[in-house]
């Protein structure tokens, strides 16, 4: 309770000169902070009606946080009735709304001693200037409850974050890169002239990669050995796959269900998640206002 709270509450059982002297405040701030109550009030029961509409934006998804949460309610509304995104940080946290946040350690590079010198062309500088010319990829586990894990691979396009290749598999053979490499090309039409950066794990330095690779026209790229910073973007995508999807479980409870979370959060993850990198876009719509601004005028 507030001091000047505490005087209204007794003002008709003693003077308000003596309550102000009581609590140590001036009168004139007292009857200030009084004449103010309806503006107070009116603020109250409009950050109550932007509770709600948080909740029902956070009730589609709990792992969103204030800066997403603005985006989607902005996203429709006319400019005058936008809301400024420290309000609904303020508001969310004044009615216990949080977006899902856990920090998971996972270790997953097995490295090649094989001495395959491939050199670091992205120097943690994860940007491009367009899409197809920068990916990163990485290989994350996937527990299940039986003791199992799935594996997934993945091409991420630096310009947009847009996950352009995966693959999803029981193994860490070569041929799991090297599937996700695949569908990466088949997704863009061709990789040609792109860099493709990874850690130093045996698939990625395998000469099977190696030859895929030059198939595509792709120009590998490698971080230093145990450096989990030099492929930041990819090992960021794998956290936050796991910390959106499992939330408070520790592993899926079966290979199909698995399966089936990954691929429909891969498609929300492109398609609707918003991205901070994106201007509270998703990775598909951030790229298709890149081609509209290429596009020629009519």
């Amino acid at each position: 309770m507030s001091r000047f709270q505490f005087v209204a509450d007794h003002q008709h059982a003693f003077e308000v000169k003596r309550l102000c002297e009581l609590v140590e405040i001036e009168r004139s701030s007292y009857y200030a902070w009084k004449a103010g109550a309806p503006a107070r009030a009116a603020r109250a029961a409009a950050d109550a009606e932007l509770a709600e509409r948080i909740r029902a934006v956070h009730a589609q998804d709990n792992t969103l946080g204030a800066p997403r949460v603005t985006a989607e309610l902005n996203d429709t509304v006319p400019a005058e009735e936008r809301v400024n995104h420290k309000r609904v940080a303020r508001v969310m946290r004044e009615h216990g709304i949080r977006g899902y946040h856990k920090r998971r350690r996972v270790r997953t590079t097995i490295p090649e001693p094989s001495g395959q010198q491939v050199p670091d062309l992205l120097q943690r500088d994860f940007t491009a200037e367009a899409p197809n010319q920068r990916y990163v990829g990485d290989i994350t586990y996937l527990p299940l409850a039986d003791g199992t894990n799935l594996y997934l691979a993945t091409v991420i396009d630096c310009y947009s974050r847009r996950l352009a290749g995966w693959s999803l598999a029981d193994h860490m053979r070569t041929e799991l890169v090297e599937d996700a490499l695949k569908a990466a090309a088949a997704t863009r039409g061709s990789l040609a002239g792109a860099v493709f950066h990874s850690d130093h794990g045996s698939v990625y330095t395998s000469k099977d990669f190696a030859k895929l690779c030059q198939k595509l026209g792709v120009t590998q790229s490698m971080g230093a050995v145990g450096t989990s910073a030099d492929n930041a973007l990819a090992e960021s995508f794998n956290a936050t796959l796991k910390r959106e999807v499992l939330q408070d479980e520790n592993r899926w409870p079966d290979e199909a269900n698995c399966r089936r979370q990954v691929f429909r959060w891969i498609v929300r993850y492109n398609t609707r998640r918003r991205h901070s990198w994106c201007n509270y876009q998703s990775p598909s719509t951030y790229e298709s206002h890149h081609a509209a601004t290429l596009a020629p005028a009519a």
